[in-house]
């Protein structure tokens, strides 16, 4: 399983975007064999590598001969329809063109289809939508995460004449995205940049826990004293966060003592590894309990559906938690003609506790007529006996004060 994220803390654009990719080892031949089955004039694919404020980078340049052809979204529709492309990358371009109409007829009030494409229907646009959608076509990502956006600000011009930054398409773009102006007063997010990561970002995140394989840093054309002005693509496989559940807790004041009972039993049934009370003095003297639940992640829905419909609580805190564990095993040992369960833990090969199961004895003793104790005396003995070790000697790594003189 792959997965990627992309750092997009100096903002974002098409020909970043591409660098990116080829710097993380998406062959260039694969996004010029995309972008020349487009049935335009012919465009072609360079690269170059190149520093920002110290770090080393791949920029692709896009050349395609000068053009002032004003697509419109029908035009860009059936010009990709008709284009030797992969069913993915042919798709992937169709939604982000989509994307880039419906935002800009917002902003300019008029339906989507009758958009006319000024900047991001040049052939630049074009080849850098297309490339960018072939080389993650390439790389099969699992899931595409991607950091908050930063856009820039100011003002900048455009076909329209002089318009603000962040640029109107580029909100409607990233509309639900997490944004930020960032330090550099100009435009940073492309509305192609926009469209492309709003197309394929399928979450919004700093970086996720993963172990890192390959990072590729694609410039842009400008070089910003605030910042290196780069697109960062780090790919990796996903790596297990360090915790093994949840611990779930609520201060309950205004529970009936008599419903706790059940409350722990529903959450055991339910999934929890354990369940507790334990009393507290809340605000103004008020008794009350903590409720705390252990669980794995997988069961915590369930474990939480009880918490509220259980409890009086409107509110649960969680927090994960990771687990130690011995290596532990199940036994029985004969007590005055019966069974008894008995759970061996060891650490490190040696046996460290021994412990009975109290309800066989207490059945036991039941079916004996014997007091609980007795049995239990007999069955811990039993259980020692069996397994010797789990009380005999210091264990190693701790400390042990000296016996004072006498003791």
């Amino acid at each position: 399983m792959t997965i990627g994220w992309l750092d997009l803390s100096a903002g974002a654009s098409g020909d970043m975007l591409l660098g990116a990719l080829v710097d993380a080892g998406v062959p260039l031949d694969v996004l010029g064999a995309a972008v020349a089955a487009l049935p335009v004039e012919p465009i072609t694919l360079t690269t170059e590598q190149v520093t920002r404020h110290g770090l080393g980078a791949t920029r692709v340049h896009v050349h395609a001969p000068a053009s002032d052809v004003h697509r419109t979204w029908a035009d860009v529709r059936e010009l990709l329809a008709a284009a030797a492309l992969p069913t993915g990358v042919r798709d992937g371009a169709l939604a982000v063109f989509e994307r880039l109409a419906v935002a800009e007829g917002r902003v300019h009030r008029v339906p989507a289809d009758e958009v006319h494409f000024h900047e991001v229907g040049a052939l630049d646009a074009l080849a850098d939508v297309v490339g960018v959608v072939a080389g993650f076509e390439h790389l099969a990502l699992d899931r595409l995460t991607a950091s908050p956006v930063a856009l820039g600000s100011g003002s900048a011009r455009g076909a329209h004449g002089v318009v603000p930054v962040p640029g109107p398409a580029v909100l409607e773009l990233l509309a639900g995205v997490p944004v930020l102006a960032g330090p550099v007063p100009a435009e940073t997010c492309t509305p192609t940049g926009a469209a492309l990561i709003a197309a394929r970002v399928q979450e919004w995140t700093t970086l996720p826990p993963m172990r890192v394989q390959r990072v590729g840093s694609g410039a842009g054309g400008r070089d910003p004293v605030e910042l290196p002005n780069l697109v960062r693509l780090v790919l990796g496989e996903p790596a297990a966060a360090p915790s093994d559940g949840l611990l779930l807790e609520a201060n309950v004041d205004d529970l009936d003592p008599r419903l706790w009972p059940g409350v722990l039993t529903d959450l055991l049934a339910a999934g929890a590894a354990d369940a507790w009370l334990t009393p507290i003095l809340m605000k103004k003297g008020r008794p009350a309990h903590t409720l705390s639940v252990l669980c794995a992640a997988p069961a915590a829905d369930a474990v939480q559906a009880v918490v509220f419909a259980a409890t009086s609580t409107i509110g649960l805190r969680a927090q994960p938690v990771h687990k130690v564990a011995l290596d532990r095993r199940q036994d029985t040992v004969a007590v005055l003609g019966g069974r008894v369960g008995v759970k061996v833990a060891r650490s490190a090969g040696r046996v460290v506790n021994v412990s009975v199961e109290f309800d066989d004895v207490a059945a036991l003793a039941g079916t004996l007529g014997l007091p609980v104790k007795e049995v239990l005396r007999g069955a811990t003995a039993a259980a020692h006996a069996a397994h010797p070790g789990g009380v005999a000697g210091p264990v190693e790594g701790i400390d042990y004060p000296l016996a004072r003189e006498g003791e």
